[in-house]
């Protein structure tokens, strides 16, 4: 009897772990990864040896030199140099110049980057649509999945205090400890029918807040994940829309949430909309920032750039000769200058005017 009940517990405890388990988003089953190493030498090219950009010979919008044709990303690394992912592959600005790093997947395909980050000693982590790079500052490490099947296209990635890469993916969020990638469970949301990309499993954004906290942004709205549970903010909690594609939180503990349908901001307890007459029908909020001084910048309507401060709105004129930049990232540098990178390549607001930095600067 007394062993009948040591059993019992024991498969009750076993029971209680896995529910809980579940409970905070976490799978046991690793996906092994595939590693090449390249040298840098062997995939770079320099800006100037490369024919002029164009974005097409039958668009009438301003073109010039670009960098590319569409920039996904903006970073400046602790050294200075920019770094920039786009449609076909990773390029950096240095003291030497621009040049092309061309990196392939593992069907040998140019890449899409969407993410650049540094860590703490100094390597440069790149987050391409099908899988993740590092750069020691001589060589390119590249990991993919040799599955080739199950994580899905890489939209969003963050490194968190301990150092584990999080990954979210067009198939849910992965984190990574340099030899494998591990599912972590959160629930799926719905498509949306109003982007290019979506699935019930999408992950635009992942952050660490000042707590610890992981933050997801999907289709099902927002999760958090404390450490052992998660919880969700969406349309119950007064979000107006479960398609969120951005997230940070500011200086005073406030996190904001970009949607389809407005800025958000969350002080841990209410959900307010900012931007109630802004938004046309479906065109949402973009990217979104918060420059040193506190004041944030974002982009409504794809193309409308605006500043909030003082919860005073502030549209800027965005119009760089015949074209008006549609940003994918906001960003700001160590000179405090803000960038917007995008459709039709970077530019840079500088004494409240926009100037687009191709392959020939200004830098």
């Amino acid at each position: 009897m007394i062993k009948y009940k040591k059993i019992k517990a024991n498969y009750l405890i076993l029971i209680l772990s896995f529910l809980f388990n579940s409970c905070a988003g976490q799978i046991a089953e690793s996906i092994q990864v595939k590693i090449t190493k390249i040298h840098k030498d062997s995939i770079t090219l320099k800006a100037e040896s490369q024919p002029e950009y164009r974005n097409s010979v039958n668009d009438k919008d301003y073109q010039g030199n670009q960098i590319s044709g569409v920039v996904r990303t903006v970073f400046q690394d602790s050294k200075g140099n920019f770094w920039f992912g786009t449609q076909s592959g990773l390029a950096r600005y240095d003291k030497n110049g621009l040049v092309y790093f061309v990196l392939k997947d593992y069907r040998r395909q140019k890449v899409t980057v969407h993410v650049i980050i540094e860590d703490k000693i100094g390597n440069i982590w790149i987050g391409y649509d099908r899988g993740i790079a590092k750069f020691d500052g001589n060589y390119f490490t590249m990991y993919y999945e040799k599955d080739e099947k199950k994580i899905g296209g890489l939209w969003s990635m963050t490194m968190d205090k301990k150092g584990m890469l999080w990954i979210g993916t067009t198939q849910g969020v992965y984190t990574f400890d340099g030899e494998k990638f591990s599912p972590f469970e959160i629930p799926e949301g719905k498509i949306n029918p109003d982007v290019g990309v979506s699935t019930t499993k999408m992950v635009h954004s992942i952050i660490e807040d000042s707590k610890g906290q992981m933050w997801f942004a999907t289709n099902g709205g927002v999760h958090i994940y404390d450490g052992t549970t998660l919880k969700n903010i969406s349309e119950k909690d007064g979000l107006q829309s479960n398609f969120v594609g951005q997230i940070i939180e500011s200086k005073d503990g406030n996190v904001w949430i970009s949607t389809s349908k407005g800025l958000f901001k969350y002080d841990g307890n209410t959900v307010i909309n900012v931007t109630d007459n802004l938004l046309n029908q479906n065109e949402g909020i973009g990217s979104i920032l918060e420059d040193k001084k506190g004041t944030l910048w974002f982009n409504a309507n794809k193309r409308d750039i605006y500043r909030y401060s003082n919860k005073v709105f502030t549209k800027i004129e965005s119009k760089e000769g015949e074209f008006k930049p549609f940003p994918f990232t906001i960003y700001q540098d160590k000179q405090e200058r803000i960038w917007f990178v995008g459709l039709k390549g970077a530019y840079r607001l500088e004494n409240n005017v926009f100037i687009n930095v191709n392959r020939n600067g200004p830098w």
